[in-house]
């Protein structure tokens, strides 16, 4: 773990996270708690997780928030509520699992949230994750001795228009996450987990970006022939 100390001790920051596993966001929450810091991560996840009998008593009880992809509005202003109040919020810029391991295309809520609340927002990389359970592969939550890398960026102060700043901070978790690949290195070839530039099985990004968008629009007509009626998964948390 390193770059702990680009992290705020006390006032609120968004703690943006790449996005490679079901299971990032147990470990993206390790260095604002430990090492004597004892700051807690509260983390946008979407409704049905809430939703969840298990699941759900334990996220509102742990103060996340949730997102509802038909009141994004209500979620985002949550969150910068926290921000000001002084708490750590941690975003998922690329929305969903990026299949291909590498940095996807961001939404801007991460950069509106930081200029909202006039907070820093603090790159997050965890590397290593998705060995234990990510998208498309089975979990493997029993694995032992599965390495994971976690780097914190330096503070990105929201002086930018929010493209501006979302720009940015894509730029810098690309390079944070190519320094984080190269030190957890060498690659196994052919591994699942190990992306397509360095040797392994994982997609390209295009080939992973037209993935999501077939698997967006199979999702989509199934909910226009559930009707507005008919039940609705929402989209745009950590997924």
């Amino acid at each position: 773990m390193t770059g702990v100390e680009n992290l705020p001790v006390t006032g609120g920051a968004v703690v943006a996270i790449n996005h490679t596993s079901y299971f990032d966001f147990t470990f993206a929450g390790l260095p604002a708690y430990l090492q004597k810091r004892g700051r807690k991560v509260r983390f946008m996840a979407k409704k049905e997780v809430f939703d969840n009998k298990i699941t759900g008593p334990i996220m509102r009880s742990l103060r996340h928030i949730e997102v509802d992809r038909d009141s994004g509005a209500a979620s985002f202003e949550a969150a910068v509520d926290y921000l000001k109040a002084g708490e750590l919020v941690g975003v998922y810029p690329e929305a969903t699992i990026s299949r291909s391991f590498e940095i996807k295309d961001f939404k801007s809520g991460a950069a509106r949230m930081a200029i909202e609340a006039g907070v820093p927002i603090v790159p997050h990389i965890v590397w290593g994750a998705q060995r234990i359970w990510t998208k498309g592969y089975p979990k493997n939550l029993y694995r032992p001795k599965v390495p994971i890398s976690i780097a914190v960026g330096e503070p990105i102060q929201p002086t930018l228009p929010a493209a501006e700043l979302t720009a940015l901070l894509h730029s810098r978790m690309q390079h944070l996450l190519a320094e984080v690949q190269d030190a957890y290195g060498p690659y196994p070839p052919g591994e699942f987990w190990v992306p397509h530039r360095l040797g392994g099985s994982a997609p390209t990004l295009a080939e992973a970006n037209r993935m999501d968008a077939e698997e967006a629009a199979a999702k989509a007509a199934k909910r226009a022939q559930a009707g507005p009626t008919g039940p609705s998964e929402p989209t745009g948390a950590p997924g």
